[in-house]
């Protein structure tokens, strides 16, 4: 069983829910990707504790936080400061995979003494998201099997986010909401990846269909910071769980430092 709490607070009248999963440990803030929520970093916790404590943002329009107006750039980087302030703390590790990768790194670059060490899980600096998948998502099934049976291979990557209704089996997000929110996500943020400063970590899939390994190698280089390629699609952490964890862990060392590069 998932040993967390979960908790919530409020951003100008919506309200956002987070897991925390305890500890000792050093607060590292966990932000998740597209179709997923807060609570996918439930075994990256596990693995991480007691050394770290992580916290895992049910993100605007995902999971139990509720839906938004907009999904621009500009709000889920407000929405990790606000997190942040209702925490009371002035500085953490930061961590976000596909869509919390990027919202990671732009609040890095524009909070720049927020942020003490940064890991990147396969996202770019450059995005062009294929809207193709949400598109072609099912609304509803009339039962858990059934909407298993509709996402067929995809199924694993979203159980966490199924949810029952009044009208059958979905999603805790809404597939029009990630939609606008995929459309927002791509562009060229080149200039934000450029300017962040604290030490980072950047982690691909080999076999992802988001990150090139052209492009992650070009990332690298352009801040002289580590790459990590591991065997995996898009969501390093649910393919290689064991190795994702041990990656971030010496990353991230026991006293708060970061390993270098």
């Amino acid at each position: 069983m998932d040993d967390h709490v979960r908790r919530g607070f409020e951003v100008n009248g919506r309200r956002l829910s987070y897991l925390d999963f305890g500890g000792p440990g050093l607060v590292l803030i966990a932000l998740h990707g597209h179709f997923s929520e807060g609570a996918d970093f439930a075994p990256l916790a596990e693995r991480l504790g007691p050394g770290r404590r992580v916290i895992a943002l049910d993100q605007r329009g995902h999971g139990e936080s509720d839906r938004a107006g907009d999904y621009e750039r500009s709000g889920y980087v407000g929405d990790v400061a606000a997190l942040l302030d209702h925490l009371g703390l002035a500085e953490v590790a930061l961590l976000g995979h596909s869509l919390g990768g990027v919202n990671a790194y732009q609040f890095a670059a524009r909070y720049p003494d927020r942020v003490t060490a940064l890991v990147v899980e396969d996202i770019g600096a450059v995005c062009d998201i294929d809207l193709a998948f949400a598109k072609n998502l099912p609304d509803r099934a009339a039962t858990r099997h059934g909407l298993v049976e509709a996402l067929g291979a995809a199924a694993p990557y979203l159980e966490r986010t199924f949810r029952q209704r009044g009208d059958g089996w979905g999603f805790s997000f809404d597939v029009d909401d990630t939609l606008r929110s995929q459309q927002a996500l791509s562009g060229d943020h080149w200039q934000d990846w450029l300017s962040v400063r604290c030490p980072t970590l950047l982690i691909r899939g080999t076999r992802s269909d988001e990150l090139s390994a052209a492009h992650a190698r070009e990332m690298a280089a352009g801040r002289s910071i580590r790459l990590v390629e591991l065997p995996a699609g898009h969501v390093v952490h649910h393919d290689q769980p064991g190795a994702f964890a041990e990656n971030v862990r010496r990353f991230l060392a026991p006293d708060g430092s970061t390993v270098n590069p």
